[in-house]
């Protein structure tokens, strides 16, 4: 029964896993000024006033604070903060409305769901390629978070959920205003990220779209609003998109964003910070690499002032978190020259920490370079990076010895993942 579902939000059981849940989470303070920190507190001595008003649904969020945050690709993304009570509110919201709609979403979404993954995602776009299907819909929902038009929203959840204060509460919740520069604006469509019952809400809302891909026989991956369809030909995705776009637009009241939306052979576009090429094999997209090496040369910029073995330290945390990430791509090359740049970037660190003639001499004695070389390298007026290159500076500072620092290899670590 989906009538009585605000008595289930408000068991011990419930709101002790969202506690625990907002906690584990940590995130910054709201428009009160609230940190997590403090939650505890307040609900020991609030918790029956908070509870009743959820009871007879008169519990009224607060505005959410507005943060803008860089996307990967360039630009900003706007998120809304709400306050701790409210994600505390959001969690245990969100904890009994999951199992309800869980089991009548589409095996082919992805995003934001238990026991599912960006890499699951890929490996389903992969072998939707290797059956032949070469050509994809890569479509952009422009500004998702932003659009989504409430009163839609609300209709598609009570068709499920009858209860009509859990329905009031999450109607304010979409409501509350954000807080910008001082000033509560009133906000009358979309769902901002930062709180914990968003990204189920969109799933709600998106999964009509899944259905009505799924009553067409087309085969898709939908992680959160990046949605590809994969076809057998440009004449087929071309018919798809304007049928989907159409849908979109009349059936949810959202747009495509043409400019970032295209039919094309899958490996001209990206899914997931991936490139999947004709074969179906993965590999990492070029715009993903390159931002891989804008990190890799802020952490090993040669005046941050930071000992090598710190820069090592930082360096290994960011390489392993990104290749668990990627550990898909499927290419052995890649990491390799991707392990040879790095170790060139920290021999010029290594080298400019050394700064002048005599020290740089006897660092390379002392790995075993003969006297008349290692003089050669330190009165050099070449730059760091030509001198990193060197058959000098390479035969002392060796794969093994940068083993010896504790440098992470990409290779040696993905041939451990793959094995493993």
């Amino acid at each position: 029964m989906t009538v009585e579902l605000m008595a289930q939000v408000c068991l011990r059981a419930n709101l002790v896993k969202a506690y625990k849940r907002v906690r584990a989470n940590k995130g910054s303070a709201g428009v009160d000024g609230m940190t997590v920190d403090d939650l505890k507190l307040y609900l020991s001595s609030h918790s029956e006033e908070l509870f009743q008003s959820l009871r007879d649904g008169s519990y009224r969020p607060q505005a959410v604070r507005k943060v803008m945050i860089p996307k990967p690709g360039g630009g900003k993304r706007q998120l809304g903060i709400p306050t701790v009570i409210d994600r505390f509110v959001q969690q245990a919201i969100h904890q009994v409305l999951s199992p309800i709609y869980e089991p009548m979403f589409s095996g082919s979404s992805f995003g934001f769901r238990p026991g599912r993954s960006a890499h699951m995602a890929l490996l389903q776009a992969k072998s939707y390629v290797e059956s032949g299907r070469e050509w994809v819909v890569d479509m952009d929902l422009e500004k998702f978070f932003d659009r989504v038009n409430h009163d839609v929203l609300m209709s598609r959840i009570a068709r499920v959920i009858k209860d009509k204060q859990l329905l009031k509460i999450i109607r304010r919740f979409l409501t509350s205003g954000i807080m910008q520069d001082g000033v509560i604006v009133s906000r009358h469509e979309g769902t901002p990220q930062g709180g914990p019952l968003s990204p189920l809400l969109s799933n709600i809302l998106l999964d009509e779209l899944d259905k009505e891909l799924e009553r067409r026989g087309h085969k898709f991956c939908r992680y959160a609003d990046d949605v590809n369809v994969y076809v057998h030909s440009k004449r087929a995705g071309e018919r798809v998109y304007l049928s989907m776009k159409q849908f979109l637009e009349t059936k949810l009241k959202l747009r495509i964003n043409d400019a970032k939306s295209a039919v094309a052979k899958v490996q001209e576009r990206k899914f997931l910070g991936y490139r999947i090429l004709g074969d179906g094999s993965l590999s990492v997209a070029p715009e993903s690499l390159k931002r891989a090496k804008d990190k890799i040369r802020q952490l090993t910029r040669r005046n941050r002032g930071r000992s090598f073995e710190q820069v090592i330290r930082e360096l290994n945390r960011y390489l392993k978190g990104w290749l668990n990430y990627f550990k898909l791509a499927e290419f052995i090359k890649l990491w390799e020259r991707l392990d040879s740049w790095i170790r060139r970037k920290l021999r010029c660190y290594k080298l400019k920490q050394r700064k002048k003639c005599s020290p740089i001499r006897k660092f390379l004695i002392s790995l075993g370079v003969d006297e008349r070389s290692a003089r050669q390298i330190s009165s050099s007026g070449k730059g760091w990076w030509r001198l990193s290159r060197t058959y000098t500076v390479h035969r002392a500072l060796t794969v093994s010895w940068f083993k010896q620092q504790g440098l992470v290899s990409l290779s040696v670590h993905w041939s451990k993942l793959v094995k493993a």
